[in-house]
């Protein structure tokens, strides 16, 4: 996990909890939730249009000259 003990990982927790307080926490934890979940999505769906035009590449014959 890039390196990061447990040590670490309670020092960055700690660090966020001054900085933005307990309270504020979950509401960044969510938002930071919804980021992730909408950027993989969009992966998804280039990734699904790129495979669709590929197919239709595929589908077309060659025309010969």
């Amino acid at each position: 996990m890039f390196g990061l003990g447990m040590p670490e990982l309670i020092v960055i927790l700690v660090i966020c909890l001054l900085i933005f307080g307990a309270s504020k926490l979950p509401e960044i934890g969510k938002s930071m939730g919804k980021t992730i979940s909408e950027f993989k999505k969009g992966m998804r769906s280039l990734d699904s249009e790129k495979t669709e035009d590929e197919d239709k590449k595929e589908d077309k014959p060659q025309a010969k000259k």
